[in-house]
Order: structure tokens, then C-alpha cells, then sequence
């Protein structure tokens, strides 16, 4: 569903978002350690969303990575289009193509109703679910891990 890249970027801003005010900065080695994944991958990861304007970074012996939005009002959907982009929202399960592009000639695929409703179930979600509350909810439950 996700990419590898977009849930390493998802679990990365929710560990530095939960971790803000204590520290300020989070360096890009302790947030590997601490979720057991590849430095320079999530390196890249955390650049594009510094990019973005999601995250800020700061270089050198002190720097790391800090939020430079507010974590309540980023999304999910916010940060799984900076990193997949929408073509996940907006193609068909079956065919090539966003399902609004599809040759008329051909029938929908055999699933279209139902994953068209799913497809906004998941939209809706990812709006709606904040980086704020994913981690409140991992610091206020031990066992929600990131």
C-alpha cells in the first residue's frame, strides 16, 4: 500500500514530533537507532520533507532534525504526498491509468464501486489523523510502537 520510504518518513516525523520539546533538535542517529532503520536512507527521507517545509534541519555537530510545522496541523495525507505523491488516491486497482482517465471503451474493473469507497474511507483518514495525535497517543500508550 505505502511505500517502505513513506512509512519510514511517517514513523520518523511522529518520533521527532513526540520527542519536540524535550530536546528541540533530534539527530538523524538516534532516530535511526531508535527505529531500527537505515541512517542514510532516512537521511533522504527527512531531507525531502525538510524540503517540504514539514521539517527543519539543521547541519553540524549539534543539528538534527526539528518540526518546523506544527505537528497538529500536519496530516498523514500531507506527508504521503510529499513522499508517494496522490497517483495512490487516484489510479485504478486493475488498469493503467487514474480511473477518470480510463478508455470508455473498455468496462470499469470488476472491483471499481467498492474500492472508489474505500479509496475516500482512506482519504478521509489520512486527512483527518494529525502527527500531533499519532504521537500523543504513542507517548500516552507503551504499547503503540512507531
Amino acid at each position: 500500500m505505502l511505500s517502505n520510504s513513506c512509512r519510514y518518513g511517517i514513523r520518523a516525523v511522529i518520533y521527532i514530533a513526540s520527542r519536540q520539546k524535550a530536546s528541540g533538535k533530534t539527530g538523524i542517529k538516534a532516530i535511526s537507532e531508535a527505529l531500527e532503520l537505515p541512517t542514510p536512507y532516512l537521511a533522504k527521507i527527512l531531507q525531502q520533507l525538510a524540503r517540504h517545509k514539514i521539517l527543519h534541519s539543521a547541519k553540524g555537530p549539534h543539528g538534527g532534525f526539528s518540526m518546523l510545522r506544527d505537528p497538529a496541523k500536519v496530516t498523514l495525507l500531507d506527508i504521503i504526498e510529499i513522499i508517494d505523491g496522490s497517483d495512490f488516491f487516484r489510479n485504478c486497482i486493475i488498469h493503467d491509468g487514474n480511473c477518470s482517465c480510463i478508455d470508455k471503451n473498455i468496462l470499469p474493473c470488476p472491483i471499481h464501486d467498492e474500492y472508489g469507497a474505500l479509496r475516500s474511507g482512506l482519504i478521509e483518514l489520512f486527512k483527518n489523523r494529525t502527527i500531533y495525535d499519532m504521537a500523543k497517543k504513542a507517548n500516552e500508550n507503551s504499547s503503540v510502537t512507531i
